[in-house]
């Protein structure tokens, strides 16, 4: 029995754009959803992942696309749409024509560059679509979608200056767990082996098949090799990492593995959006400070990275400070995915004096907001909250007006305003 359709943020997005463009590509990992939600909103559905129908829609998209474009009432959704990435221009072609809004969803675990365009006969050159078709993200549920986070404290409203202290009813314990089982829809409201298997299922998946599958990025079949790769990757989550250090975590664990085969894995798992780095912020600092521009390490949901490790909800107590990093980038994938439903970007910042904000929110009329991340040491939370005002002092209110907030999220169980006038709130209190 097909489970109950949890409403998603994504949902509002899709509509909004649905009313301001011609197409829409929905992108983002398997199983997150991305198929169920567009059905929601689609008139037609063009499905290539049933096989008795696929080569139907193929040919049909060889032949005549025209007729597939206009195989029934707009929006037409064309789910796993990499199948006949072909017919891309025939999409932008048809935008044009009929110049109406909302007339094509396009959803895909991979991104277009999978399949060539020679599918179709010839070697065509792809249009950009820009102004006719928009590529959104969508990642796995947040802890506000699924239920374990109560909202009550909004990025939204501190933006505007309203707070009000709150409880969560979270424990640490809870958050172990989030971690481990993610955001992945089949894993909701089901019991607690079922839900932690899911992230399981998606990271052998990965290993055994998904990778290897990418025709523009070749790789050669090798299980162990990726899945070497992946832990090792796995043990730096939330950190700036270098490629050489990543390279020299897989040798120490028994491979050596080249620069080239090294880029094609990471190119190959951005393809798949497993992995999701957070980039770094560059402001104008009052003094001369060099910024450290290297990207964090994340994947699209931490649970994959508890997957390569075999860490479960209970080991995970065996180790604060990793706990602390699987933490932090659960934060950021719910801020991301928070901020992409308000119009915000997530950013990080570290200078070269290791000052630093794990996330950096920038709002789409240019305010900001800086983020750290403290999993609960009171100690900790203390002197994240003083260094964040030190920081937000140190940058030029001539280039950026006054930070709109600072906040630090937290695995604890008050939302308060501390004497620095920072929000310390529980990341089972947030929501956009």
């Amino acid at each position: 029995m097909e489970k109950e359709y949890i409403e998603r943020l994504f949902d509002k997005e899709l509509d909004f754009y649905l009313k301001i463009v011609g197409a829409i590509q929905i992108v983002g990992p398997k199983w997150c959803g991305k198929s169920r939600t567009a059905k929601r909103h689609a008139k037609t559905i063009v499905d290539l992942m049933k096989k008795k129908t696929r080569d139907q829609y193929v040919n049909l998209a060889k032949k005549a696309p025209e007729v597939l474009l206009n195989s029934g009432d707009k929006p037409i959704l064309i789910d796993e749409w990499q199948i006949i990435s072909f017919i891309w221009n025939s999409i932008k072609e048809a935008v044009d024509e009929n110049g109406g809004f909302g007339q094509y969803i396009l959803t895909g675990s991979v991104t277009d560059n999978t399949t060539s365009n020679s599918l179709a006969g010839e070697e065509n050159e792809k249009h950009t679509g820009t102004g006719r078709i928009i590529k959104k993200m969508m990642r796995p549920l947040s802890l506000f979608e699924s239920g374990d986070s109560s909202g009550d404290v909004s990025i939204s409203n501190l933006r505007k200056g309203i707070f009000n202290a709150a409880i969560c009813q979270k424990t640490i314990s809870d958050y172990s767990y989030l971690v481990c089982r993610g955001g992945w829809p089949l894993a909701i409201d089901n019991d607690k082996e079922v839900s932690l298997q899911q992230a399981k299922t998606f990271f052998n998946g990965l290993v055994e098949e998904d990778l290897f599958s990418l025709k523009d990025v070749p790789l050669r079949k090798d299980k162990q090799r990726a899945k070497k790769l992946l832990r090792a990757y796995a043990r730096n989550i939330s950190t700036a990492a270098s490629n050489e250090s990543i390279k020299a975590d897989i040798k120490e664990n028994g491979d050596e593995i080249d620069k080239d085969t090294f880029v094609k894995y990471l190119l190959a798992l951005q393809r798949l959006y497993v992995i999701e780095e957070l980039e770094a912020w560059n402001p104008n600092l009052r003094s001369k400070t060099a910024i450290r521009e290297k990207n964090t390490r994340h994947f699209v949901d931490p649970s994959i990275a508890t997957s390569a490790l075999s860490i479960t909800p209970e080991s995970m107590f065996s180790d604060m400070r990793t706990f602390g990093l699987f933490f932090e980038s659960l934060v950021v994938r719910d801020l991301r995915i928070y901020c992409d439903t308000i119009g915000a970007e997530v950013y990080h910042y570290r200078d070269k004096l290791k000052r630093e904000a794990d996330t950096v929110i920038v709002f789409n009329d240019g305010s900001w907001a800086l983020v750290e991340v403290k999993l609960g040491d009171e100690e900790e939370i203390k002197e994240a909250s003083t260094k964040l005002v030190e920081l937000a002092n140190d940058i030029d209110d001539k280039e950026h007006p006054k930070p709109a907030f600072l906040m630090v999220v937290t695995g604890t169980n008050v939302a308060l305003r501390d004497d620095n006038g920072v929000y310390v709130v529980p990341l089972g209190c947030l929501k956009p």
